[in-house]
């Protein structure tokens, strides 16, 4: 073979090889940089989805569990900076709810501290279970949970409630202020919407959303 036949092919481009291996390297590693860039540009994407610590504090919806509340027990939740007590209420105090109206302000929940749905003689959706914003109507202070019970020197007629021991209000096992005392209003109960039976959604409106 003559050196002749070989230039006759063309002039031979040694660099073709090499820069096909380039293009296929420079191709290969975009895809790849391109696929951790798109990864990492996932993370905020999803991470925006999910609610922020200035959303939660601003008053994003609580879920709680109430499996393992047994009756008369309380557990309190945080909800906009609040505690929320959610309270397991017996046969017995759902009964001595009906004989309090008369010592009651106001029994019937006329004063909207209350969603619609919770207007009723147990200011709740399910009577087993209150739910309620434990701070006191008077000036802010958090009442304790003293039931019928538990010692203490609130009368022998007393059905289990909430005392407040910085100026002496009383409130049912409803949140339902007793006449005669400093605070002026119910307790409020939260919007809240039932999930299941053993999970509540405190901070939603099942009517109208989150509130």
């Amino acid at each position: 073979m003559s050196i002749e036949g070989v230039t006759n092919r063309g002039p031979v481009n040694m660099t073709e090889g090499i820069d096909k291996s380039k293009r296929r390297f420079l191709t290969t590693a975009t895809t790849v940089v391109g696929g951790i860039g798109a990864g990492f540009a996932s993370v905020p994407f999803i991470m925006s989805m999910q609610p922020s610590a200035k959303t939660q504090a601003a008053g994003a919806p609580v879920e709680v569990d109430i499996s393992k509340l047994e009756y008369g027990q309380k557990v309190t939740y945080k909800w906009r900076g609040k505690p929320v007590w959610i309270v397991r209420r017996t046969e017995t105090n759902l009964a001595d709810l009906l004989t309090l109206n008369a010592k009651l302000r106001d029994p019937d929940s006329q004063v909207e501290q209350q969603p619609n749905y919770a207007q009723n003689p147990t200011r709740s959706i399910k009577p087993e279970y209150l739910v309620v914003i434990g701070i006191c109507t008077h000036l802010g202070c958090s009442p304790s949970y003293v039931k019928e019970n538990d010692p203490h020197d609130l009368g022998s007629d007393w059905k289990g409630g909430f005392f407040c021991p910085c100026h002496g209000s009383f409130f049912d096992l409803a949140g339902r202020v007793y006449e005669g005392v400093p605070a002026p209003t119910n307790l409020v109960v939260p919007p809240h919407a039932y999930l299941s039976d053993t999970r509540i959604l405190v901070g939603v409106d099942p009517q109208e959303g989150v509130a």
